[in-house]
């Protein structure tokens, strides 16, 4: 067997040699744990960098990705500012014109773009806030076509209850909706909860047999709401199964159709439900007389059954303007209490 003998100085040099290796293989190491956590640390500015989450919405055109919790919203449907303005949602732009008085402040504040109304749209202030989101729709549906090509940056979705559709349901697919956009569906929830709640209760609280007459008050008269198809409350009658006082067609115009004092008289219905046109936004209508006045303080009614008993239901004054899924809510409460006798 052969041994191999160093020197002292070799040796020595030996031990520089693996030394050297080691210092150098630790700084290998110490360089790779530096490189992972730089690349760790700049992982959360790649994520925020990343595109924004989306969701696929069904609107009334069809299918829309639209991004979850946008940054800049603009929302023109009145059935969607209670909901948004519960969840402290701001708007860039708005339509002032058809809001109401003090209904939601902080949408007629200065900062807020006015798009006006939907007769003489100010189309401009919607270009001008670069919305990432629009909710258009309802009043401003003719304006689709041109909010769409204006706006090629923005996603625009419609989702106002459709025409010839169950009007609970809708209000439902809008809530949910707007859930899922703005990451609130467990809000959502509660909202559709609540307005089944009450939907409920009043199809409870109704005897079945007791008539119903529907009016509108306008410009210091009433018109007649038919049954299903008239304007608002035409569909409390198929939902809670009402019996209509008078059973005659109407129209779905907005005004509602034509109906004498005599008219009313002769169908001396049990219960009146009564909207307010003008209720919201008073100071700009040419006539304004309170429902109530023009009901119980008309000589000419003081036979009818409702107006006797004081079974005479007057919706909140935004029904018109809103006509929102809490407004359905807030009257089918209201209704159920009156049925009840609460």
């Amino acid at each position: 067997m052969r041994i191999s003998l160093h020197t002292k100085a070799e040796r020595s040099t030996m031990s520089r040699t693996r030394t050297t290796t080691t210092i150098a293989a630790l700084a290998a190491v110490a360089a790779m744990t530096l490189a992972a956590c730089s690349s760790t640390e700049a992982a959360p500015e790649e994520s925020a960098d990343a595109a924004p989450a989306t969701v696929t919405i069904e609107d009334n055109h069809g299918s829309v990705e639209v991004p979850v919790n946008p940054e800049t919203v603009v929302a023109l449907d009145n059935h969607v500012f209670e909901t948004l303005s519960s969840w402290d949602i701001p708007l860039a732009a708005a339509p002032k014109g058809v809001m109401g008085e003090g209904l939601w402040p902080e949408y007629m504040e200065e900062s807020v773009l006015d798009v006006g109304n939907h007769r003489e749209p100010n189309l401009e202030m919607i270009v001008a806030a670069q919305p990432d989101l629009i909710i258009g729709g309802y009043r401003f549906s003719e304006a689709y076509d041109d909010i769409v090509a204006q706006n090629p940056d923005a996603v625009v979705i419609e989702l106002a209850p459709r025409e010839g559709e169950e009007i609970g349901s809708e209000l439902v697919r809008v809530t949910e909706a707007l859930g899922q956009i703005f990451d609130r569906e467990d809000e959502a929830a509660e909202i559709v909860g609540a307005y089944e709640d009450s939907l409920t209760a009043a199809t409870e609280a109704y005897d079945g047999e007791s008539t119903v007459m529907t009016l509108m008050a306008s410009g210091g008269e009433l018109s007649y709401i038919a049954p299903v198809n008239g304007r608002s409350l035409g569909m409390l009658y198929p939902t809670l199964d009402l019996v209509p006082a008078i059973e005659q067609d109407g129209s779905t115009d907005h005004m509602g159709d034509d109906i004498n004092v005599e008219a009313i008289v002769a169908a001396n219905p049990d219960w009146i439900v009564v909207m307010d046109r003008e209720g919201a936004m008073q100071s700009s209508a040419e006539v304004y007389v309170p429902p109530a006045e023009l009901i119980e303080g008309s000589e000419a009614l003081q036979s009818v059954t409702a107006v006797q008993q004081g079974t005479v239901i007057y919706t909140s004054p935004s029904f018109y303007l809103t006509e929102d899924i809490q407004t359905y809510t807030a009257t089918y409460q209201q209704l159920a209490d009156a049925f009840a006798g609460v």
